[in-house]
């Protein structure tokens, strides 16, 4: 299989990822002056929206494009809270680059909509005609797309669709975008669709996008792809499954003897800390690797006591999201909010402990717990495998289930908590993680660990199939793709 695209602008490069050949562009500050040619014939960029990815793009853009006459503008509604802030970063009416939200498309060559999800299947229909023929219409998620499909409507025909997908929330984008200033190279990963071409500069275009955001790295997907991966992937380990992980371990090790602390140090400071950062660097099977020969078997348990169950869970999420459920849930809970706006998810005593724990961390203590990342690394190994049953290409399968969560998403859960991560995603993210961790943490309490509790045996079969997956040569090649600096979340 072959992922190849076409561009008039920038430099291809072929990577070889499993079975499958996949092209990509290497991005970096260098390439900035190319920006106005990959950006031919568009005058204005229209961002609309200010809530997880508007803020990061808007400023990515603009910072990117000084001096090339290509005026970045971000369109909100009429009297929203969001005015202000977007003021506050130097958005203003009096300077042309701030303005009502349909005004800004209709002016707009390009357009980014940036909204939350919902507000996009309910205002589709005025989005649309509000639209200039020939214009671009950019999207950061497939969304609308499914929403479209589950309705048995379309785009227009007389506009270009592109997608740019960075593979982390708005404030990495921003954050390592900031640092990229001093290292070249900073970052947040990015896959690009294109879904109409109506004048053969869609592809540049996206590329144009995904290089001024400051991606080091952009991958070619769908974005029918691309929807389902995103929004099955924040619902699993990105998000869902990785709260219900921890939540279900804290409990498990209090009910074996550890203390509070000790049950979050070896739950969720194991997974945040030395475990993340071992996959980030080295791949999934340098934790089994480090691990000794007792460690090793406790490891081989608890994946085999993991996977089965994770799988299930993630069975039913993927339908959820390809049959158009999930969509239609997540515009139904906003419907809600009036009522029950979404609650806390960081009240219960294991993240007050961590409160604690944080604030005397010594790094170097931080245990990496053979059970933990047996069930952590069972997990995305569910994810991986599932996502390849359905036909993703692996460069999505690794950025989806490994790379943003090690590399953008987890930092934030180690440095505040999973309220802090999860809630600097989008609402579509934030509704998912609510509604499924708590499916996996069932799962895990009723089969994972009453199997551990019992003794159970090895799945040889199953444990071999983890050592000879094609997915340890693919993270070899893309840990040779991640940003140049780890993020820093409070720098």
């Amino acid at each position: 299989m072959t992922l190849d695209f076409q561009t008039n602008i920038f430099e291809k490069e072929k990577i070889v990822l499993g079975d499958t050949e996949e092209y990509i562009v290497r991005g970096g500050r260098h390439l900035f002056p190319l920006l106005p040619k990959a950006f031919t014939g568009i005058q204005q960029i229209g961002v609309i929206g200010w809530s997880s990815q508007g803020p990061a793009q808007a400023m990515n853009l603009r910072d990117s494009l000084i001096g090339t006459g290509i005026k970045v503008k971000v369109g909100l509604r009429e009297g929203s809270d969001s005015m202000a802030k977007a003021e506050a970063e130097g958005f203003t009416r009096e300077s042309g680059t701030l303005g009502e939200m349909y005004e800004v498309i209709s002016e707009s060559d390009l357009t980014l909509l940036l909204i939350a999800d919902a507000a996009q299947a309910q205002n589709y229909e005025r989005i649309f005609a509000a639209l200039k023929p020939g214009s671009t219409l950019g999207l950061s998620h497939g969304f609308l797309l499914g929403f479209l499909k589950s309705i048995g409507q379309s785009f227009p025909e007389n506009i270009n669709v592109i997608a740019v997908c960075p593979k982390g929330m708005g404030p990495s984008v921003r954050r390592l975008y900031v640092q990229g200033k001093e290292v070249n190279g900073a970052g947040i990963n990015a896959s690009f669709g294109v879904h109409q071409d109506i004048n053969g500069r869609a592809t540049d275009y996206a590329l144009g996008w995904s290089v001024a955001l400051g991606s080091p790295f952009t991958f070619m997907t769908t974005l029918e792809s691309e929807y389902k991966s995103d929004i099955f992937g924040e619902r699993g380990i990105l998000l869902g499954a990785v709260h219900g992980i921890v939540e279900s371990l804290y409990l498990w090790f209090k009910a074996h003897g550890y203390s509070q602390e000790e049950a979050f140090n070896h739950s969720v400071e194991s997974i945040t800390g030395p475990i993340s950062k071992m996959i980030s660097k080295q791949g999934l099977m340098a934790v089994y690797q480090s691990l000794g020969e007792k460690d090793q078997e406790l490891f081989r348990r608890a994946y085999s006591a993991a996977y089965h169950p994770a799988y299930e869970i993630l069975m039913e999420i993927y339908y959820e999201v390809a049959s158009g459920n999930e969509l239609r849930s997540v515009i139904a809970a906003n419907e809600r909010f009036g009522r029950y706006p979404m609650g806390k998810i960081d009240g219960t005593e294991m993240w007050q402990v961590g409160e604690k724990v944080r604030a005397r961390r010594d790094p170097d203590k931080i245990p990496v717990n053979p059970i933990t990342a047996g069930i952590y690394i069972a997990t995305i190994m569910a994810q991986a495998d599932l996502l390849r049953t359905k036909g993703h290409p692996y460069s999505e399968i690794a950025n989806e289930t490994i790379i943003e969560a090690v590399d953008s998403l987890n930092p934030y859960m180690d440095y505040r908590g999973v309220a802090y991560m999860v809630d600097n995603c989008s609402t579509t993210a934030r509704l998912g993680a609510r509604k499924w961790a708590s499916r996996f943490d069932y799962i895990f309490r009723q089969q994972t660990f009453t199997e551990l509790d019992q003794g159970n045996q090895v799945d040889e079969g199953l444990f071999d199939n983890f050592v000879e997956s094609d997915l340890h040569q693919v993270l070899s090649v893309c840990a040779e793709l991640r940003p140049s600096v780890d993020i820093s979340i409070m720098g």
